[in-house]
């Protein structure tokens, strides 16, 4: 006898919608000879126990489960054997996915919640929905994780109902809490609207609006005397906020004849039996506990077919800046994992570039592959996120994530690739760095003054007096300055043309190779900068109107300064940005700022370098006879003096005398390091 173990988070007793459900699956199972038990998800251990020792798994839902991260990564990982009942959005922090049809509701969700149910789902045996509308949501999400699925109408005791022929026009029932997302307030504004009619609450009110007097609350009733009130209804109203899976009860009014007022959110609704084809629709809600047990006993006896590869694919980028291709890189040896061969296509300029550099991908280009699009198994375009243009180009996919997962954009572009087949997933994947070779001979840094779009550039006077005290620091350093046609000119801000610099104005082969050899890069939020990340250089980033949230450096070493914390409040979109007169988010970034930046990084950097102690460029230290104040940015410690040989121990140390045997001295350098205001950088940049 094969054992089925069902989890759910929540009493099976309360015989709600998926409780009711439940309940009834397992009564069945267990008339069809399997021995069922299920756990309401208490103690991690037990469950673990009783997932070892079942034949088959029955994941439903989890989210108030304190564990429940743990609890599915233990599934997947273990190889347990399992299906996926789905009742709501379990995948969404609110469990309603609000944020698709109310954008006040936006990067609220749990990325690794997130991303744990596309494995979920991807690794099912079969996953159950409980409407066409409902599977849809979670496609738009998922894409083919979710393909092996069934489409289950709510289990309604059909021989349960009792319709009557008699209707009553004048009261319109309102079953369970009069709740804001299942479309209280909607009801309310209807029963305001007809004054002349009785709406009756079987539950509690819970929201906030004024209720008219012809609105009446009564105690909750079981269910069937829900359908029997249902059977002598002409009208139900029913307008759900959130996109609802199924829809119970409106089920079982439409079944009962009711005239419904509903709307595009209820998941029953979706089903293309309502509204005609009652007699379809109750012999359909029969078959389907059957249905379910069928898929369960399949489950068991057949072994998960091999999934087939997506063939040879074709991937444009034909929207975004130099930037946005490098954030895309990733994603495309994620879709390399489940394809036999993928070809991207770029600009002609940029073809031979990322044909040296992405191994195991072909580089065409964008202006002549399209006459052989008919030689691919698929074409993606991958446009740019977030779709500034909109999805108006051939072949192009969507961002689902956008708005939803607070994440970088290299990972929005892994999502939309991960929609392409149940196999692709995103567990290691890492950026394609392009081969490195820094230049110890010559040591060097680099530096680009300029962006794509000029208002996110930091001055270029700053950035000479930054070149100057970077020399002073290290005169040995070179400083090569990438200069675009259209970049701020910087030689001109220095008093003296400095020999120490030299111009990159080549084209992308150039830039590439002057990265390649860079000890580290300073720039702004650029395309040029994600060159330098490419290359996995260390990289300071200047931020200013954009943000480094998606867009941010992404190699392995980077700091950002972002001017906009503590002096703007402002969300910038585009109109924001053109109209914004003093840019304070750019301008409030002193050089002494992004210094500071510098000398962390160097630190994270290149901890095997011979080592010298400086000290945050903004620190500053007040002393009087009994205490100390040292102040920097956003910080400010007062070191009391507790002798006079204490007061010359800090005025050593703030002298530059680090390296001492001094315990005292030891101790105040250890927690100004831990507040990033002593920084351990080298000394000289040589081969380690």
């Amino acid at each position: 006898m094969k054992h089925i173990l069902f989890l759910h988070d929540t009493n099976l007793a309360l015989l709600r919608g998926a409780e009711l459900t439940i309940n009834q699956l397992m009564a069945l199972g267990i008339k069809r000879g399997f021995r069922v038990s299920h756990d309401l998800l208490r103690h991690f251990a037990s469950v673990k126990e009783k997932i070892t020792g079942a034949d088959l798994v029955v994941v439903n839902s989890t989210s108030r489960c304190r564990f429940e991260l743990e609890l599915l990564q233990h599934i997947i990982s273990s190889g347990t054997l399992y299906v996926k009942i789905e009742f709501d959005y379990n995948f969404c922090v609110r469990r309603n996915i609000l944020c698709t049809v109310d954008r006040q509701y936006r990067l609220c969700c749990n990325t690794d919640k997130f991303h744990l149910y596309r494995e979920l789902f991807a690794h099912s045996r079969m996953n159950f929905f409980q409407s066409p509308k409902h599977y849809e949501s979670h496609r738009e999400f998922y894409g083919e994780a979710v393909k092996h699925h069934m489409i289950m109408p709510p289990t309604v005791d059909v021989d349960a109902l009792q319709p009557s022929a008699k209707k009553d026009e004048y009261t319109v029932p309102f079953f369970g809490d009069l709740s804001f997302l299942k479309g209280g307030e909607a009801f309310v504004d209807f029963a305001a609207e007809n004054p002349d009619r009785r709406f009756v609450v079987y539950g509690a009110n819970q929201i906030q609006k004024p209720i008219p007097g012809n609105v009446i609350f009564k105690e909750p009733i079981p269910n069937d005397e829900v359908l029997k009130i249902l059977g002598k209804t002409k009208t139900f109203f029913c307008q759900p906020y959130w996109p609802e899976p199924s829809g119970r009860l409106a089920a079982e009014a439409f079944l009962s004849g009711c005239d419904i007022i509903g709307n595009d959110r209820i998941g029953t609704f979706s089903f293309d039996f309502y509204p005609n084809d009652i007699a379809r629709a109750k012999k359909e809600i029969r078959e389907t506990p059957d249905n379910f047990w069928d898929a369960v006993a399949v489950a068991l006896a057949v072994v998960k077919p091999v999934e087939k590869t997506l063939g040879n694919v074709l991937v444009y980028k034909s929207y975004g800046g130099l930037g946005d291709i490098f954030f895309c890189l990733p994603s495309l040896y994620v879709l390399k994992e489940t394809a036999q061969h993928v070809s991207f296509a770029v600009a002609p300029r940029l073809v031979s570039f990322f044909g040296q550099h992405l191994p195991g991908i072909t580089v065409v280009d964008e202006t002549e592959i399209p006459v052989r699009e008919s030689e691919f198994d698929l074409v993606i375009e991958l446009g740019n996120y977030p779709a500034f243009r909109g999805y108006d180009l051939p072949h192009a996919i969507r961002y689902a994530t956008h708005k939803k997962v607070k994440q970088h954009a290299i990972g929005h572009y892994i999502d939309a690739m991960l929609k392409f087949h149940p196999d692709a997933h995103r567990t290691g994947v890492k950026f394609p760095y392009f081969r490195r070779s820094t230049d110890f001979k010559n040591p060097y840094y680099t530096i680009h003054p300029g962006a794509g779009f000029q208002l996110k550039v930091w001055p270029a006077e700053r950035y000479a007096a930054l070149v100057e005290q970077i020399h002073k620091l290290y005169p040995q350093l070179r400083c090569k300055v990438i200069q675009g046609p259209d970049d701020p000119e910087l030689l001109s801000h220095f008093a003296e043309k400095p020999d120490y610099v030299e111009l990159v104005t080549g084209g992308i082969g150039d830039v590439g190779k002057a990265m390649a050899g860079a000890m580290f890069h300073i720039g702004n939020d650029a395309g040029i900068t994600h060159v330098a990340g490419a290359f996995n250089v260390p990289i300071v980033g200047i931020y200013g109107p954009t943000g480094p949230g998606s867009w941010g450096c992404f190699s392995t070493h980077n700091e950002v300064v972002w001017g906009k914390a503590g002096n703007c409040d402002l969300r910038c979109n585009y109109d924001v940005i053109l109209n914004c007169k003093d840019r304070v988010c750019l301008t409030s970034t002193t050089p002494e700022k992004v210094l500071g930046a510098l000398y962390k990084l160097l630190q994270k950097a290149f901890p095997d370098m011979p080592k010298q102690f400086v000290f945050h460029p903004e620190l500053n230290a007040d002393f009087s006879d009994e205490d100390c104040l040292i102040t920097a940015p956003g910080k400010e410690f007062l070191v009391k003096f507790t002798s006079a040989e204490t007061k010359a121990n800090i005025e050593k140390l703030l002298s530059g005398h680090v390296d001492s045997d001094n315990e005292e001295i030891t101790q105040l350098s250890h927690f100004l390091q831990e507040q990033d205001l002593l920084f351990a950088i080298p000394s000289e940049f040589v081969q380690p």
